[in-house]
């Protein structure tokens, strides 16, 4: 019964995994390779369907149905002389099936997409409303006033462009010092990473 749990716990994170993958698809920010011979869509001769995630999350689901009723049921047996077990255990098989399944399509799956970078580029320049956390915090920093507030003001549910947030930056006061308001203007949304390249080379053990 514990086996069978850790297996579905397991599914369940690479379920999650199929899915992103499949909505990162559908945004345009990763793209598959085009096998010669591969069938895309049934009317749409043009398309690459991410076929091997969507595969692979329905197998997962029926994968831990399987594993998470052997989990439950295994332990119990009334009077201890419960023999409904066996019934369970012959579709033990069904549910290994599934989950093997299920792994070789998001590995087939993964050997076929790659990052579009520039799609993500784009997308990225469309958000400069990103900015808001760095310059809030260079705000609160130097102890200007009502930093969240203010930035909150100029961004939640609008449309903020590069020259918006460079308006907002340029009319915070004198006492914001020169380098720090240089900093923040020279920031763009796909150059505000923080630590994230040291954390991403150096992860925690």
């Amino acid at each position: 019964a514990e086996m069978f749990a850790a297996i579905a716990r397991f599914n369940t994170v690479l379920l999650d995994l199929a899915r992103d993958l499949w909505t990162y698809i559908s945004l345009g920010y990763f793209a598959q390779k085009r096998l010669d011979g591969e069938v895309g869509s049934s009317t749409m001769p043009h398309k690459l369907n991410p076929i091997d995630f969507e595969n692979a999350e329905g197998n997962l689901g029926l994968a831990n149905a399987v594993m998470n009723h052997l989990s439950a049921k295994l332990p119990i047996s009334r009077m201890q002389r419960d023999l409904s077990d066996s019934t369970v255990l012959r579709n033990l098989g069904v549910g290994l099936a599934h989950t093997l399944i299920a792994y070789s399509s998001v590995q087939f799956g993964l050997r076929k997409v790659h990052v579009d970078a520039d799609a993500m580029r784009r997308e990225l320049d469309t958000h400069w409303e990103l900015l808001a956390e760095p310059v809030q915090t260079v705000m609160r920093k130097h102890a200007l006033e009502t930093p969240y507030e203010a930035l909150k003001e100029l961004t939640q549910g609008r449309a903020v462009t590069q020259q918006t947030m460079a308006d907002f930056i340029r009319a915070l006061p004198a006492s914001l010092p020169h380098a720090d308001r240089a900093r923040l203007l020279a920031l763009t949304p796909a150059t505000y990473l923080g630590l994230a390249p040291h954390l991403a080379a150096h992860p925690s053990p």
